[in-house]
């Protein structure tokens, strides 16, 4: 009942105003727009890190999920949310572009990251433990901004 509320108030009230990523030299704009919500990485230095991300939640959105596409913006990504922490495990079959994917727990932790999976690739990427979230970015990204386990995500489904 508490996530059908959570993802309604997601649905009906998305954050249209433009955000400032800080990524340790100059702020880039992000902009989220509608079909995109806005959700921070906080590390455990101390920096922040705004995205605007798009939401796999259902099991059609979430099998397709960046699949086709030949870019994303470098403040982009997209959530995949279950609500249920168990192992999860993805593939890049029919993803075109490297990306770094981000197992999240149901408290917004880091738990792991598999930095720059290969397009295309039919290897299974494991989670390493359970896990209710699953957030994609760029590849490489994550070592850039540096960005680790043990990281804070923030977003209304993890209660930040």
């Amino acid at each position: 009942m508490i996530k059908n509320v959570v993802l309604l108030l997601c649905f009906l009230f998305p954050l249209v105003l433009p955000l400032t990523a800080c990524d340790g030299e100059k702020p880039q704009k992000v902009t989220v727009s509608e079909g995109t919500y806005a959700l921070q990485i906080q590390t455990q230095s101390g920096k922040t890190y705004d995205f605007a991300i798009e939401l796999a939640l259902t099991r059609e959105e979430q099998a397709r999920g960046l699949m086709h596409r030949t870019s994303l913006a470098e403040n982009a990504g997209m959530l995949f949310y279950t609500g249920v922490e168990r192992p999860h495990s993805f593939w890049m079959k029919n993803t075109l572009i490297p990306l770094d994917i981000i197992f999240v727990k149901l408290d917004g932790t880091i738990h792991h990251i598999h930095a720059n999976a290969i397009p295309k690739d039919l290897t299974s990427i494991p989670s390493n433990g359970n896990v209710g979230a699953v957030l994609e970015i760029n590849g490489g990204l994550s070592e850039k901004l540096g960005i680790k386990p043990g990281d804070k995500i923030k977003h209304q489904f993890f209660g930040l």
